[in-house]
């Protein structure tokens, strides 16, 4: 007979949500179409009306959000020529868990020439939520990459902070077969304490990520002149053939106004659902 706490641990991973979607976009003269979709359990993919050049997606979890256990995963391929931006319909929220963390995986693979544009709407980890995220990107030497990223620590709206938790974020680049960019972030414990240090986000509670491929000192200098506007703390830098801002802000608005004054310079097209 199994013990309590053995029937519990059973009941709990039969109750832990799983989503994948894997699909790829072709460009035929000159206009980007989907190809082969494959969805699966709690993770959907819709293909709104184009909002410019290219395919638009909007990713959907009906899971309504994810637990500690819950494990999702994302294929995307973009073939030479083609355009395709990706989004959420809405923030993605990371609850609380008691026992083992979520698991997030993004395989982006982007050809020459072709662009692709990675623009979700922010994640929020509830105190005590549990997160393990990995980022896998190629690219080839000519293709084109905007990825950003936004992480809040709390529901900041509502008064509430992370303190207890853990998130894990894996970044791994390479371009043109080559490995250009690696970094894993890593806070568990009293995240809380950590985020209150001057070296780590001096008490901000949302930090984010732009990632441009290709960039260089010229588009950092373009991006710098909205300096004057940022409500919170922006660096930006370009190395090995792209550029990259860092944000961290007291709140998700105020870092999200930073990321969109960005956006703007580098001339990107922000999904509709960013401006609603």
């Amino acid at each position: 007979m199994l013990s309590d706490v053995s029937a519990t641990s059973l009941t709990f991973e039969a109750n832990r949500a799983r989503g994948a979607v894997r699909f790829d976009v072709h460009a035929r003269d000159g206009v980007t179409r989907r190809g082969v979709l494959h969805e699966s359990g709690s993770l959907r993919v819709r293909f709104p009306s184009p909002e410019g050049e290219g395919l638009s997606a909007v990713f959907v979890n009906t899971a309504g959000g994810v637990a500690g256990g819950d494990r999702f995963d994302v294929e995307i391929a973009a073939a030479e020529g083609a355009r395709l931006t990706l989004t959420t319909a809405a923030a993605e929220k990371i609850y609380r868990a008691p026992g083992p963390a979520a698991q997030l995986s993004i395989g982006l693979k982007v050809g020459a020439n072709a662009h692709l544009g990675w623009l979700p709407q922010e994640t929020i980890l509830f105190d005590r939520a549990r997160v393990q995220r990995r980022f896998d990107i190629e690219l080839d030497e000519a293709a084109s990459l905007l990825l950003c990223e936004i992480v809040v620590f709390g529901r900041t709206a509502m008064g509430e902070r992370m303190e207890q938790g853990e998130f894990v974020d894996r970044w791994r680049l390479s371009r043109g077969g080559r490995l250009v960019f690696a970094e894993t972030v890593r806070l568990d414990g009293n995240i809380g304490a950590k985020l209150a240090r001057s070296a780590i986000a001096k008490g901000g509670a949302a930090i984010g990520t732009a990632l441009i491929v290709p960039g260089d000192e010229a588009l950092v200098e373009r991006l710098r002149e909205a300096s004057e506007s940022f409500a919170g703390e922006v660096g930006i830098s370009a190395w090995n053939g792209f550029a990259m801002a860092r944000f961290c802000a007291q709140d998700a608005a105020a870092l999200r106004a930073d990321m969109m004054a960005v956006l703007a310079r580098t001339g990107a097209a922000l999904p509709r659902l960013w401006l609603n």
